[in-house]
């Protein structure tokens, strides 16, 4: 059974959109092969909301996205891996779809019909909210003003479409209930007599229409039979309405005149009072984008009013959005998935189990059938189904950890946090190695010099834990208060219950609710029974601890209401029904917690604490500063034993910076006074520049902090100049504009200050355009050179330690070259492929007519141009692909290292079944002559610095993969060693494979 499960040794993250499409992609799989990668990692393809550029805003889960290719340019791009024998991991959305556009058939069928809706149950809606002029309704908040100033500015506008009704507001399209076209069809009834006489066909069939129109069931029927009824007689009811206008122009001119009533006259409010009436009737209530604060009633994905989640605990719904890819996994087009956001479902764990078993069950009845499925196969394949059904559930019984098929689950881990253990899943996304490694590139002992350096330019200490707990109470009160009210209502419902509750008020419920999410330390436990793992109930404790410490002045029994209810301790009194409200209201609560974290922490206080901001990564704890070669190795250690099989990301789509700009920004941790006196010479340098806005001066001293952070972090190699030069600046003013409003200080995206924002934007301009008496582009350009190889020298140490970590390394897009993108947009930008394949062949072709080593000398001495991290990730995939029992299944050993320069290297031991190989990464490279212009090879760099080779005996030969040189320990002391100098006497790391 394993022999049919795929696992990838390498993967690379690919972005599919309008501009790069599967017959882009087709073209490159040579390349990715040649690079070493086996697995195309594909970000969303599927039918997605026009123009989008990264697929997330899903509209159809059972078609192609059209703008990225058709269905022949996919099989094309799939035949080309097949050659190629790569496999593709799919990035599959399971929580949201995209409801804006009027591209969504599932929701335009809900604003249609309402709670009557076949999909009504489909989306996450709230059909009986808080505010009861919502009952049976949906609130639209998609209008740029208030309703009434948008419907008489003529913004509304009824348009009439083969037999149907709808209202247009710019992109968006929203339905007219068939029940209501009455109103539109019957007024001025009068005038369409004066045309055609009663006896007129046309006006007969026109209000025999209207009759039946009367007779159509309310949409708030939910009877299954008036349902069915509803559903057919409103076609019947659009056809014969149609085919009237078709046959009949009187009786469409008079129609289409009457639209241009209901649309009204701008600058004439009582002309709108016809679209208004219709509008009240509707199902959906149309509504200023800011009311989705307080009273949306439909589960959002985070606080985007555009993106409706939909309720994946329902088979139904499983079964509907699952179709399409589960059948490209089983004609083997799709060989692993990755989940997107799994934290937003009802129950994560129960989706992920049944979603093993589809892809189990799919792939094993085409191992069985020889073919793809085909509808006249269905019934003499129901006995195998049913079969491999049982057979999945004997696995399980035997070996409960089995995963048959690849699948990873986007989850955000905090500090000390692990994944769930009865998650199917091979790991996560990666973020927590790519926090690790970035951490072993800070140097921990200049913690406190950074404090003082930052508390020192902004004239005030900033604390991280606080900076969180004031940015998730104020999301919770700005963008996600109805989310949070709505949930306050329920805790409430449930106090009503109980004589010992029923004293606690609505607006201390809701407060002592809010106070607990705050402090809640991971983004949401897992409850789906009446059993609390212990984990979550440690969780659950906490918070609900240091709310109560937080709020002494509040009534402490409160806080106990809150923690029984979450912990599901019941009263002696709670009956069967109300214990199911409680669970409910546990994993309603823990769908919230995740959101709340992710905008209150990583979308607002990471843009808030810029003290090394390299460590301000989604999943990353800032205020930790770095982490030791020690820690490094346990985590190692950790999932060398537990997930052996995890994604190592260092750069996504997701991430704050790419793997090269953190790299690069780790350097200041090692040279505090160096960064200290820029700071202090380039705000003075630039202080005439800032403007005065509402009496405070712009930017902060915080964004400017930031700001010099980011220009050292993204400076391109090589100086750039003109036109690079410009986009560059481009790209900070742009990286400026949404780090401000993401930080909500003085502005935001739900309020922006214009005037405030352009004296940034000015700042950013002035600063770094290239003009007579601007110093600073100059001080730039001579001081960031020396740091710049630094950090390349840390990206390189950074790559060795992902391909040779325990896990299976995953590349972003372009990375292979340096990166010094931001946070995306930034980071979505195109990919110049055709580059980077002239690159690679150049390279290939000038080890073989030179060797090895002259190559190697050349890429070093030209670092600007990023050669030298392609060639090393080719090695280094080419080894990994050639020996993947050693790093998928091999041992990991720590390795010590003695003299001066001990603490600048990280470095371990692979080993299995007699094969063993040793990485050697370094790091704190200011200290090793980089900064003076000199490369960190040999003894003059190393001195007497030595690994610690355990078990071994002098004469032991070691090959330098990456260099073809050998090396052989020496015995110290009684011990085996291997000299550094030697090891990295000609390229600064080294990947040693014992002879």
């Amino acid at each position: 059974m394993d022999s049919m499960k795929r696992i990838p040794a390498a993967t690379y993250r690919l972005q599919f959109n309008g501009r790069f499409g599967f017959r882009d992609a087709e073209r490159i799989v040579p390349y990715l092969d040649a690079l070493g990668v086996t697995d195309v990692y594909a970000s969303p393809y599927l039918k997605a909301r026009p123009g989008s550029m990264h697929g997330y805003d899903i509209v159809d889960q059972n078609s192609l996205n059209p703008e990225v290719g058709t269905a022949d340019d996919f099989d094309a791009f799939y035949a080309v891996l097949a050659r190629h024998g790569m496999g593709q991991v799919l990035d599959f959305v399971p929580n949201h779809m995209c409801i804006e556009g009027g591209e969504n058939r599932c929701w335009l069928d809900l604003l249609e019909n309402g709670p009557s809706s076949a999909y009504a149950d489909f989306f996450d809606v709230d059909w009986s909210p808080v505010k009861r002029e919502l009952a049976n309704k949906v609130l639209i908040p998609v209008l740029g003003d208030q309703y009434g100033a948008v419907l008489e500015n003529g913004e509304l506008r009824l348009s009439f479409e083969e037999g149907a009704f709808f209202i247009s507001y710019y992109e968006h399209r929203f339905p007219i209930i068939p029940k209501t076209y009455s109103p539109i069809l019957t007024h001025r009834l009068v005038e369409l007599e004066r045309m055609l006489p009663p006896d007129h066909e046309g006006y007969r069939e026109l209000l025999s229409i209207v009759t039946a129109i009367s007779h159509l069931p309310l949409y708030t029927d939910c009877d299954p039979d008036r349902i069915r009824e509803r559903y057919r007689e409103k076609e019947v009811i659009k056809g014969r309405l149609w085919a009237l206008c078709r046959e009949n122009w009187a009786v469409k001119a008079f129609i289409d005149e009457n639209v241009e009533i209901f649309n009204g006259e701008k600058g004439n409010p009582r002309s709108f009072d016809l679209l208004d009436g219709l509008l009240r009737q509707q199902v959906y209530r149309l509504a200023h984008w800011r009311t989705a604060t307080e009273e949306i009633n439909y589960r959002r994905f985070f606080d985007i009013n555009a993106l409706g989640a939909i309720r994946m605990e329902l088979p139904r719904v499983f079964d509907e959005t699952h179709r399409f890819v589960l059948e490209l996994v089983r004609r083997g087009k799709v060989t692993g998935l990755r989940i997107d956001h799994a934290d937003g479902l009802y129950d994560p764990t129960d989706y992920l189990r049944r979603l093993q078993k589809a892809c189990f069950l799919q792939t094993r009845l085409a191992s069985l059938t020889g073919a793809p499925f085909e509808r006249e196969g269905e019934e003499g394949e129901e006995g195998l189904v049913e079969g491999i059904g049982q057979m999945y559930d004997e696995m399980l019984a035997v070996s409960p950890q089995a995963k048959p098929f690849y699948i990873i689950g986007e989850k955000i881990l905090t500090k000390g946090e692990r994944l769930p253990d009865d998650w199917p899943v091979y790991s996560t996304t990666g973020y927590e190695f790519a926090n690790a490694v970035t951490g072993l590139f800070v140097d921990t002992r200049n913690a406190r010099a950074f404090d003082a350096i930052y508390a020192r330019f902004l004239r005030e200490r900033l604390h991280f834990a606080e900076i969180a707990y004031e940015k998730k109470k104020e999301v919770m009160q700005v963008s996600m208060a109805g989310e949070i009210n709505t949930l306050g209502h329920r805790l409430n419902t449930l106090s009503e219950n109980n004589r010992h509750t029923r004293d606690f008020t609505l607006g201390s419920l809701i407060k002592a609710l809010v106070e607990v999410i705050t402090f809640f330390p991971v983004y949401r436990t897992y409850t789906a029974s009446r059993q609390v793992a212990e984990r979550d109930r440690q969780y659950v404790e906490y918070a609900v601890a240091r709310a109560k410490r937080r709020n002494p002045a509040m009534n402490a029994s409160i806080f106990s209401f809150i923690e029984d209810v979450l912990l599901l301790r019941f009263h002696d009194s709670t009956g069967g029904k109300e214990q199911e409200e409680w669970l409910d209201f546990v994993m309603k609560f823990q769908q919230l917690t995740g959101p709340v974290m992710a905008k209150g922490v990583e979308d607002t206080a990471f843009y808030v604490y810029n003290r090394l901001v390299s460590l301000n990564e989604v999943g990353g704890t800032p205020e930790r500063f770095g982490i030791t070669v020690e820690a490094f190795h346990g985590q190692n250690i950790e999932r060398a034993k537990s997930t052996p099989l995890a994604m190592l990301a260092t750069s996504t789509h997701d991430t704050k910076r790419s793997e090269d700009v953190r790299a690069r920004l780790c350097v200041l941790s090692e040279i505090p006074g160096t960064w200290r006196d820029w700071l202090i010479r380039w705000s003075r340098m630039n202080r005439s520049r800032k403007v005065n806005v509402h009496g405070r001066t712009v930017p902060d001293r915080n964004e400017e902090y930031l700001l010099y952070q980011t220009i050292v972090g993204a400076w391109p190699p090589g100086n750039p100049t003109g036109g690079e030069h410009d986009a560059f600046v481009t790209r900070i003013r742009e990286y400026m504009l949404k780090a401000m409003r993401e930080a909500k200080v003085n502005t935001s995206w739900i309020n922006p200050d214009p005037v405030c924002e352009e004296a940034a934007l000015h700042f950013v301009d002035t600063i770094l355009r290239e003009r007579p008496g601007n110093e600073f582009p100059a001080e730039l350009r001579r001081e960031l050179p020396p740091l710049i190889r630094c950090g390349m020298l840390n990206s390189l140490s950074q790559l060795l330690l992902k391909t040779a970590s325990p896990g299976i390394p995953d590349f972003y897009q372009g990375t292979e070259l340096w990166d010094f993108s931001l946070v995306d947009p930034d980071n979505r930008r195109p990919v110049d492929f055709e580059a980077r394949i002239a690159l690679l062949d150049e390279l290939q072709k000038a080890e073989g007519d030179r060797g090895t080593l002259p190559l190697l000398r050349e890429l070093l001495t030209t670092m600007e141009d990023g050669r030298v991290k392609l060639c090393l990730t080719r090695k280094l995939l080419a080894y990994r692909r050639g020996h993947r029992p050693l790093f998928e299944e091999g041992k990991y050993l720590p390795l010590d290292l003695e003299g001066e320069r001990a603490d600048h290297v990280c470095a371990f031991e692979r080993y299995r079944n007699g094969e063993t190989v040793i990485a050697v990464a370094p790091r704190f490279f200011t200290r090793l002559g980089v900064l003076a212009g000199s490369l960190p090879l040999g003894t003059e760099a190393w001195g007497d610095t030595r690994l610690v080779i355990p078990f071994e005996t002098a004469g032991n030969a070691y090959r330098n993969i990456l260099t073809g040189e050998r090396v052989v320990t020496e015995l110290r002391s009684g011990r085996a060693i291997l000299p550094l100098g030697e090891a990295l006497r000609s390229f600064p790391v080294a990947l040693l494979e014992a002879e």
